[in-house]
């Protein structure tokens, strides 16, 4: 998708300058996807989140060094962290729950 073609609420419009757009194409999105997806089962489990998503996601929060409510907060409240996760449009609704990024200990 291209920064004209994201959706912004009162016809703003993203800055090409900023640095998570110019991050975008840097990141080997359909990579991660592949190793991603290969490691999932159609038939068992909840359905996955986008692997897109879960990336952007994981980089973001490292990026800005936040926790795991804090990630999903500012994503929420940024439309250029959505550009950069690939959503169509900006959106006030998280991209999932926190409890997701928890990682189980065995």
């Amino acid at each position: 998708m291209s920064i004209s073609e994201f959706k912004m609420p009162f016809e703003c419009h993203l800055s090409p300058d900023n640095r998570w757009v110019k991050l975008c194409p840097l990141v080997p999105w359909d990579l991660f996807a592949e190793q991603y997806y290969s490691k999932m089962s159609a038939d068992q489990g909840a359905p996955s989140v986008d692997a897109r998503i879960v990336l952007g996601v994981v980089i973001i929060k490292h990026y800005l060094r936040l926790d795991d409510r804090g990630v999903i907060e500012m994503i929420q409240e940024n439309p250029y962290l959505q550009f950069f996760l690939g959503l169509k449009g900006f959106t006030e609704s998280p991209v999932f729950d926190p409890s997701l990024l928890v990682v189980a200990k065995l």
